[in-house]
């Protein structure tokens, strides 16, 4: 009976271990990509949980401590390429089924100045673009390998309707940097997209609609939503996602949008 037991258990933990997902976020520590963190743990997935900080920071402490076993916290600033290289070497041999690419810029809304035209700050065009797009742009090159390798094949990276030429919606006034930074991933998406297509990686953009983060404080605006609603949805599109949604853009509630 103890050796028919044990034979149980050890099939489950095979099972258990040959079903187990991982995922890698960028600017996990906080916002959006820290939602992120916190639901696909709840759904039992190893966490790759990057952050810029020189020391790990307490958000992702605790999120270890409710989730123990479950999170993994690495330094990456997604403009610092040999960092970038540095993990992807160091996660050799680990399979990511899904990478969020999540760290971003948006400047700050109490402030829209540096971003409207008449009063652009020039200085911060290069910021963004490094954070917004190349980083973006890098990350998916150089995990592209652990992706293929996985069972899901997804890489995800959060961009903005901003960043289409179609929006017509409400948004922050100005925002050049933000906008044209978003636009620029996008574009990178579709271009990864069909340079990976062929190995089955499914790559896409997703637009978390206007979400209230940490960073907005007191701000708010009709139309926002919690972070739980933004990344509940999103991760539901995900888990929805084939081939035949590479290179396209959909909004957390699933809707698909034109570039």
């Amino acid at each position: 009976m103890r050796l028919t037991l044990l034979a149980a258990a050890l099939a489950t933990f095979v099972i258990a271990s040959v079903e187990a997902k991982t995922v890698l976020i960028t600017g996990s520590n906080s916002g959006i990509g820290l939602e992120f963190a916190k639901q696909y743990a709840a759904k039992g997935w190893d966490v790759i949980a990057t952050h810029r900080r020189t020391a790990e920071p307490e958000s992702l402490i605790n999120l270890r401590s409710e989730f123990p076993g479950l999170i993994h916290i690495e330094t990456m600033d997604v403009t610092n390429h040999q960092q970038i290289d540095g993990l992807a070497s160091k996660l050799e041999g680990t399979t990511i089924d899904v990478l969020v690419s999540n760290a971003g810029i948006t400047g700050d809304f109490r402030n829209p100045v540096p971003q409207s035209f008449g009063t652009l700050d020039y200085n911060q065009w290069e910021s963004f673009m490094r954070i917004n797009a190349l980083g973006g742009l890098k990350i998916a090159e150089a995990f592209a390998g652990h992706v293929k390798a996985s069972e899901d094949k997804t890489i995800v990276a959060i961009s903005s309707l901003a960043g289409t030429f179609g929006f017509r919606g409400p948004t922050m006034p100005g925002g050049y940097w933000y906008k044209a930074s978003k636009a620029t991933l996008n574009m990178y998406i579709k271009i990864i997209a069909g340079d990976l297509e062929k190995d089955g990686v499914i790559v896409a953009s997703l637009s978390p609609g206007q979400v209230k983060v940490e960073k907005m404080g007191d701000v708010n605006f009709p139309g926002l939503i919690e972070p739980q609603q933004s990344i509940g949805g999103m991760i539901a599109v995900i888990e929805g996602l084939s081939i035949e949604d590479t290179g396209k853009l959909f909004s957390y509630d699933g809707t698909q949008h034109p570039f």
